[in-house]
């Protein structure tokens, strides 16, 4: 229990010291817009080589694959169906809102701090996670709400072919499927960089956090956040005690319930509409949450 609250608190400390350097003005938000290129480019696909490299291609791990999608499609369907009443912007919000996982900057390093041997397992949902990300869910949810802008599955594809992340996963697994290695001192060289994803994707999301909100928007980022997590929670419980899985995977998908909103959800909220301060805010105070979400189910369930 104690390694879990040091790695915790660890945790908290990297998103204070960004927040705090950009209170101070010695760095600024949009220092965090520089960093997350580092990541997204260099750091995050170094760790998914990396941690891919000796990958056994299982049944397991495509079914992680296939549960990134089936619980993004899962909970965009419950905000379809809890705020049907409010305006169209709203609707848009609290589906953004409630789907995707962020992995890539925040679960990932926290899982991997905790079960290096679960970051595959991680990696495998987050393939079908990006899927959603990328277009998936914009497509569904145009849909939903009647929209007549067209995002087409060839739009979808070529969104994810732009990203270096999902092209490190596909390419890591067409060689783990033909059992084909990369040479040990590669392997050396972007362990090294992969390292550093951890404490940049923590120091990122403190230059990213927002502490003021409208009032006026209080009442509807408090019903957004209590719809994640309710359908969060519950899946959580689902995953913990009904569905029968290996202990591994239980817990990665007991975490991944829990985890905060990705970078996609606020960017394809401010892109319907929403005020950016909402949305940022409703993105920090979703970070808050998971944190302490997933350090108790780590001291539960570890």
């Amino acid at each position: 229990m104690k390694e879990i609250l040091v790695q915790a608190g660890a945790f908290c400390f990297m998103i204070f010291l960004g927040f705090l350097m950009k209170r101070i003005g010695l760095l600024s938000k949009a220092d965090g817009g520089t960093l997350s290129i580092i990541i997204v480019n260099i750091t995050l696909p170094a760790t998914v080589i990396v941690s891919l490299a000796n990958v056994a291609v299982s049944g397991t791990l495509f079914f992680l694959l296939i549960m990134g999608i089936i619980m993004n499609i899962l909970v965009i369907l419950i905000g379809s169906r809890v705020s049907k009443k409010r305006s169209i912007l709203e609707q848009q919000f609290q589906m953004y809102s409630m789907s995707g996982y962020n992995i890539g900057n925040f679960s990932l390093p926290f899982i991997q701090g905790f079960y290096p041997l679960a970051v595959p397992f991680l990696l495998m949902f987050d393939i079908g996670n990006s899927v959603m990300l990328t277009g998936g869910s914009t497509l569904l949810i145009d849909k939903m709400i009647g929209s007549k802008k067209e995002t087409s599955a060839k739009r979808i594809v070529l969104s994810l072919l732009r990203s270096v992340p999902f092209t490190a996963y596909l390419v890591m697994l067409l060689l783990r499927i033909g059992d084909i290695n990369l040479p040990l001192e590669l392997l050396a060289i972007l362990e090294l960089i992969a390292k550093a994803n951890g404490f940049l994707s923590m120091f990122m999301i403190g230059l990213y956090f927002e502490v003021r909100l409208p009032k006026r928007a209080l009442h509807l980022v408090k019903e957004v956040l209590f719809w994640r997590y309710l359908c969060g929670g519950i899946l959580a419980l689902l995953f913990a005690f009904v569905i029968p899985l290996n202990p591994m995977l239980r817990i990665v998908l007991v975490v991944l319930s829990v985890a905060p909103m990705p970078t996609f959800s606020v960017i394809n909220s401010v892109k319907a509409g929403m005020p950016e301060e909402t949305v940022g805010f409703t993105s920090s105070a979703s970070i808050l949450i998971s944190l302490v979400l997933m350090t108790l189910v780590m001291m539960l369930m570890g």
